[in-house]
């Protein structure tokens, strides 16, 4: 059954435009956040009266306070470059292409980072979701996934949701893909993004596979410690627990936006059966 489309009542309006200055900017992400001016005030060592006039543009703020003010709102490092050019500033936060010699250690750290998780899965996705680099183990779970779904830019979101993809191999998939949906909703509301807010409306309009399952199969007694990914893999069920690491206080808007994701086996069976096929 196809699942109807979120209305655009599910998320943020869009924010004001650039060119009406950085007081509306900052004062739709100060309502998003649900913060009062006096609670930001009191968090950046300003007045109310000054991030009200910030707000309204009788006070320009300085470059400083713009930046604090973001921090302190938790704006994306993208969002914050855009914040700076609204008030007068020049952008802060540089955006290296992931394949810039600057950026050689880095991808350096990454490939030994999710190579070193063999035989488990792991990936590095941006925030649209396209995958980055992979490992060995995801390239085991995607075989035999049609050549159109792994045509660069290869997306995480549409190769597991995808009818076609990997959705009719999950047996919760269900649960996984409200999940999964549920974790982009709270992007789109972070991130303000149109292109993901539209990945969104596409995946999540993805006919649901009959042969994907329920979630509410009898199985064996396994005391997970979080929501499984559990899907059929050369006959078998393996049953995988996700794990997501950003980097710490990142600098670059690439860097701020990548994510790396790690499948940990989640029961005995899963782990012996990937570590047997790495042997």
């Amino acid at each position: 059954m196809a699942t109807v489309p979120p209305t655009s009542a599910a998320f943020p309006s869009p924010p004001p435009s650039r060119a009406e200055g950085v007081g509306p900017l900052l004062r739709a992400w100060r309502e998003q956040r649900r913060v009062s001016q006096l609670e930001l005030a009191l968090r950046a060592g300003s007045s109310a009266r000054h991030i009200s006039f910030v707000e309204t543009g009788r006070a320009r703020p300085s470059e400083e306070m713009v930046l604090r003010l973001a921090e302190h709102l938790e704006v994306p490092v993208r969002e914050r470059n855009a914040l700076l050019l609204a008030a007068g500033y020049a952008p802060r936060f540089p955006e290296t292409p992931l394949d810039d010699p600057a950026l050689g250690a880095l991808r350096e750290g990454i490939e030994r980072l999710i190579g070193g998780f063999e035989p488990y899965p792991a990936l590095v996705v941006n925030a649209l979701y396209d995958v980055v680099a992979a490992n060995r183990g995801v390239l085991e779970l995607i075989e035999g996934v049609p050549a159109t779904l792994l045509e660069p830019p290869l997306n995480a979101m549409r190769l597991t949701l995808h009818p076609e993809g990997l959705a009719p191999r999950i047996r919760n998939l269900r649960q996984w893909r409200g999940h999964l949906l549920g974790q982009m909703e709270r992007q789109v509301a972070l991130r303000r993004s149109a292109p993901l807010r539209a990945l969104y409306e596409e995946v999540a309009a993805y006919p649901v596979p009959e042969t994907g399952g329920t979630g509410e199969e009898a199985e064996e007694a396994v005391a997970y410690v979080a929501l499984p990914l559990r899907i059929e893999h050369r006959g078998r069920t393996l049953s995988f627990v996700s794990s997501i690491s950003t980097f710490n206080t990142p600098m670059d808007v690439t860097v701020a936006e990548l994510a790396v994701e790690t499948l940990l086996p989640a029961d005995p069976a899963t782990a012996k059966y990937l570590q047997s096929r790495a042997a």
